[in-house]
C-alpha cells in the first residue's frame, strides 16, 4: 500500500495558518510584554547597572565593580535591619497565618451563623489603605493623645509603651496582622470551597469527627494555599517599609533611618543622594527574598508530591 504526499498547496496553507496563529498569539501578549519590560525589567537592569558604579568627588560616577557589594556585606546598619525583619518574619508571619487559617476554618464550618458577615468584617481591614491604617494605629498607640495614653491615665502610670524599642516591632506586627489576616483568610477560604463534598460525605460515613476532618481533609487540601500565603508574607516582611516609615515621627528615638533594609535604601537614595549604594542594598535584599521564597516554594512542592 503506497502513501501519497500532501499537495504543496495544502502544506503551504497549513504553514500559513500556523504562522498566522503564532502572530496573533504574539500580538495578544505584546501589550503585557511591553509593560512588563518597562516597569519591571528596565528598572531592575538599571538598578543592577547603578550598583557597579560609585559617585566620587574626583572623577564623577566611576565604575567600581563589586566594591559596593563588599561594602554592603560589611555594613552593620544593613544587617541590623535585616535581622530585625527576619525576627519579624519568624514571629509575626506564623501568628498571622494561624489566625487566618482559624478564621477560614470557622467560617467554612456549618456551625458559625452569619458566616458572610464575619467574612466581610475580617476582610474589611485589608480594604483600608495601608497609609490610613498605619496613621489610625499610630493615633491609637499615642501615649499623649491616643487610646494608649487614655489607658495609661486610667491605670495611673505608663503601663503600655508601644513606642519603646522593646515593643516597637510588636506594635508594627499588630498593625500588619490586623491588615492581612483577612487577605490570607480569603485565600484559605477560597481553597476550602473547592474541596468536593463527596470527601466530607465519605468522612462522615467513616465516623470522622470535626477535628479528624480538619486534619485529614481540609489541611491537606490547603497545603498549596498555605505555601502561596507564606511566600507572599515572606516577601512582604522583607519589604517592610510603610509601617515603620509612617510611625517614625511618633517614635524618632526608636525608629532609625536604617530600621529596615527598605527604609535604609530609601534614605540612602532620597536623603543621602547615594543612589549607587541604595541600588546595591536593593539588589541584595531582592536576591535574599527570592532565594528564601524559592526554598519555601520548593519545600512546599515536595510535600505536595508525597
Amino acid at each position: 500500500m503506497t502513501t501519497t504526499a500532501a499537495p504543496p498547496e495544502r502544506l503551504r496553507s497549513t504553514r500559513r495558518r500556523r504562522v498566522s496563529v503564532e502572530q496573533r498569539g504574539w500580538l495578544f501578549v505584546a501589550p503585557f510584554a511591553i509593560v512588563f519590560a518597562l516597569v519591571f525589567l528596565a528598572p531592575l537592569v538599571y538598578s543592577l547597572y547603578l550598583s557597579f558604579f560609585r559617585e566620587q568627588i574626583i572623577g564623577g560616577n566611576a565604575f567600581v565593580g563589586f566594591e559596593n557589594y563588599g561594602a554592603a556585606f560589611a555594613d552593620p546598619k544593613l544587617w541590623d535591619g535585616f535581622v530585625r525583619v527576619l525576627l519579624f518574619l519568624l514571629i509575626q508571619v506564623p501568628i498571622m497565618l494561624v489566625l487566618a487559617l482559624a478564621a477560614a476554618l470557622a467560617i467554612d464550618s456549618a456551625r458559625l451563623h452569619a458566616s458572610g458577615f464575619y467574612r466581610i468584617v475580617i476582610f474589611l481591614p485589608y480594604a483600608v489603605p495601608a497609609v490610613v491604617a498605619v496613621l489610625m494605629w499610630g493615633y491609637i498607640y499615642g501615649d499623649q493623645f491616643g487610646l494608649v495614653g487614655n489607658l495609661n491615665d486610667l491605670l495611673g502610670g505608663e503601663v503600655l509603651k508601644p513606642f519603646v524599642p522593646e515593643w516597637m516591632m510588636v506594635s508594627i506586627g499588630n498593625i500588619v496582622t490586623w491588615q492581612f489576616v483577612g487577605y490570607n483568610m480569603l485565600i484559605f477560604y477560597s481553597s476550602l470551597k473547592t474541596i468536593p463534598g463527596d470527601l466530607y460525605e465519605a468522612a462522615a460515613l467513616d465516623g470522622a469527627g470535626t477535628w479528624r476532618t480538619i486534619f485529614s481533609i481540609k489541611l491537606p487540601a490547603l497545603r498549596g494555599s498555605i505555601v502561596i500565603a507564606t511566600i507572599f508574607s515572606i516577601i512582604g516582611s522583607f519589604q517592610l517599609f510603610n509601617e515603620p516609615n509612617i510611625l517614625k515621627p511618633l517614635a524618632p528615638n526608636t525608629i532609625t533611618t536604617f530600621y529596615t533594609p527598605n527604609m535604609y535604601a530609601y534614605n540612602l537614595s532620597f536623603a543621602g543622594q547615594q543612589y549607587n549604594y541604595a541600588a546595591t542594598v536593593a539588589i541584595i535584599m531582592g536576591l535574599i527574598t527570592a532565594i528564601v521564597a524559592y526554598v519555601v516554594q520548593l519545600r512546599g512542592s515536595r510535600q505536595e508530591m508525597r
